[in-house]
């Protein structure tokens, strides 16, 4: 009766480490946050693989390796490419 589904988008938060993603956009309204996450590079097209969960997100990007609290983690919506 009901077909399978498949998780194809979510929080950068959300994901386990080894998956990747390409990032979509960032859902906030708080300019703290934006100005954050555009300073560090992050913006609609960048693929990146997670590399580490705890304490932070750590995720590789083709300029290196990026450090990222929880909070801006949660706040970033991406596509995810290996599931």
């Amino acid at each position: 009766m009901f077909n399978g589904f498949n998780v194809t988008g979510s929080s950068l938060e959300l994901l386990k480490i080894g998956e990747q993603g390409i990032i979509q956009f960032c859902n906030t309204q708080d300019e703290k946050i934006l100005n954050q996450v555009i300073s560090l590079g992050l913006t609609p097209g960048t693929y990146f693989t997670v590399e580490q969960k705890f304490p932070n997100v750590v995720i590789n990007i083709r300029q290196g390796r990026i450090k990222i609290s929880k909070e801006i983690a949660r706040n970033i919506y991406v596509r995810i490419l290996n599931r």
